[in-house]
């Protein structure tokens, strides 16, 4: 039998279904046709605005990429691990990147839903793996945006600080030198003034992006072109630096390898440089975000892969310039590891541009701030409309139509943990969220492939199943680098989840009803 279907307002196509391929599997790994999932972003109730272009999905992609990352982990990774060729360590950690990214491009523009790897996970692998992933991210996306919200309120008081009036320490949020009540007002503030912008509509939001992106980038570019001619060629010798023995950590502090098979990650020489680009590698999350925006893009299947691989391909240059830049401005040893390219404008004799880098960092980070709220506010909604969470999550504005009711209440519960909370430990949290969603989309890149060959795909990634498995290897060799503390964190924050889903989940899933089948039909 033959359907005719517009994909997300696009182009209309015809696909040939089988009743075969679209049988669904029963139980915790009961499926949702890809159709199923089109149709239900036709629904009134739940309709999205598509507003957004190619342009706007590559300018959310730089916007959340380029954050503090780019100012401060250049420096960690070159003082204590690759020395100047951390330049190499960020192109190693783009590649790692572009294998996710590629199987992101191809899942979204098959499947141009809200929810990103949920909604891909949904379609491939089944109900149970889709709640245990869209859980995975409501931990990345949250905590993210609580953990920048508090390293934007860290500049904020340094900026007022250095005006003479800093805010009172019980205004200033929780941390290791402090005691008592303290409650992080700047931060809480900022995340209630991004969730207003959401609210208002996906365009507002991509016009606040664009012109906060136009800055960010600016004072990048400024940085890059004055830097270059500070640059003493000497720091650059020698560019890979002679290896050096480190000590492992212990207990909850060693990395999962560690605790395993007793292997200690080296600093500098060549394994060094892969060493940096397990630290360099965080530094680019958040291209995935893009793919949560899909539904309201208005030609998902050009513009979401182009959004993607645009703005990982645009922040891959801009950090490779400020990597040979900074490292060359000052010798790899005397870099400040958290605050590299200012100081290294100071130590130089140039304060001013010191300034203006700070400048870029606290702009920067708020755009950061929104658009993971965004695609956190996105996968909630992507889950309540499968009936996983309750239905307040899935309510679009007759106006806006935008989730509001889901964006409000994700946006004062995430700012409250930024007020209340310091995040040092948990970010990292948002890592392993990040790497575990990269295995899940290459997986179900390499299901869909077998079991739905049918499908019109937008774009597809390059050498299936080459390309996915190594995106899994490489996610997973990275997920081993991280401490054992993490994991343990992490598998609490799963088994909340897996009580959650059988609480209220799986008796309340429109596909246990079977609503949302290809079988309902």
């Amino acid at each position: 039998m033959s359907r005719t279907t517009k994909p997300n307002g696009g182009t209309p196509v015809t696909t040939q279904s089988d009743p075969e391929a679209e049988r669904t599997r029963t139980g915790l790994f009961r499926t949702k046709s890809i159709e199923q999932s089109i149709r239900d972003t036709e629904e009134p109730e739940h309709q999205l605005k598509k507003s957004l272009s190619a342009l706007d999905l590559t300018v959310f992609g730089v916007g959340v990429v380029i954050g503090s990352g780019i100012f401060v982990i250049t420096g960690t990774a070159a003082t204590e691990y690759a020395g100047p060729a951390v330049t190499i360590s960020f192109v190693v950690a783009a590649v790692v990147c572009a294998l996710a990214a590629l199987c992101y491009a191809e899942f979204a523009s098959t499947v141009p839903v809200a929810g990103s790897a949920y909604t891909f996970a949904f379609a491939s692998l089944g109900e149970f793996p889709a709640w245990i992933i869209g859980w995975d991210l409501i931990l990345e996306l949250a905590l993210g945006c609580a953990t920048v919200a508090v390293g934007w309120a860290g500049y904020v008081q340094s900026l007022l600080d250095s005006w003479g009036i800093p805010l009172p320490e019980a205004l200033r949020g929780p941390s290791s030198h402090t005691s008592g009540f303290s409650f992080n007002i700047a931060a809480f503030l900022l995340v209630l003034a991004v969730m207003t912008v959401v609210v208002l509509g996906m365009k507002l939001s991509a016009w606040v992006t664009s012109v906060v992106v136009a800055i960010k980038v600016t004072v990048v570019l400024i940085v890059i072109a004055v830097g270059a001619f500070l640059i003493n060629g000497s720091n650059y010798s020698p560019f890979i630096p002679p290896a050096q023995d480190t000590e492992g950590g212990t207990g909850l502090s060693a990395t999962l390898l560690e605790a395993i098979a007793g292997f200690t990650p080296s600093s500098f020489g060549v394994m060094g440089i892969f060493t940096a680009a397990a630290v360099v590698f965080f530094a680019y999350i958040g291209f995935d975000v893009v793919a949560t925006a899909a539904e309201e893009t208005r030609n998902p299947q050009k513009d979401v892969p182009r959004g993607i691989l645009g703005s990982l391909a645009i922040c891959t240059v801009l950090y490779c310039a400020v990597a040979v830049v900074v490292t060359g401005m000052q010798n790899y040893k005397d870099l400040d590891p958290s605050a590299p390219l200012a100081e290294a404008f100071k130590a130089v004799g140039h304060p001013f541009w010191a300034g203006v880098i700070s400048f870029g960092a606290v702009v920067g980070l708020t755009v950061v701030c929104m658009i993971l709220l965004l695609g956190q506010s996105r996968v909630f909604f992507a889950m309540s409309r499968d009936g996983l969470l309750p239905p307040v999550f899935s309510a679009v504005h007759p106006k806006f139509r935008t989730p509001y009711r889901s964006t409000i209440i994700l946006g004062f519960v995430t700012a409250l943990v930024a007020g209340f909370i310091s995040l040092e430990e948990l970010s990292k949290l948002v890592n392993i969220g990040t790497l575990f969603a990269f295995v899940v989309v290459a997986l179900g890149v390499l299901i869909l492939r077998r079991t739905r060959p049918d499908l019109p795909r937008g774009f597809k990634a390059p050498w299936v199943p080459v390309l996915p498995v190594a995106s899994v290897a490489c996610s997973v060799w990275l997920m081993l680098n991280l401490s054992v503390e993490t994991w343990l964190r992490f598998a609490i924050w799963m088994v909340i989840g897996v009580v959650l889903y059988f609480l209220y989940g799986r008796r309340h899933s429109r596909a246990a009803a079977g609503n949302a089948t290809g079988n309902s039909q």
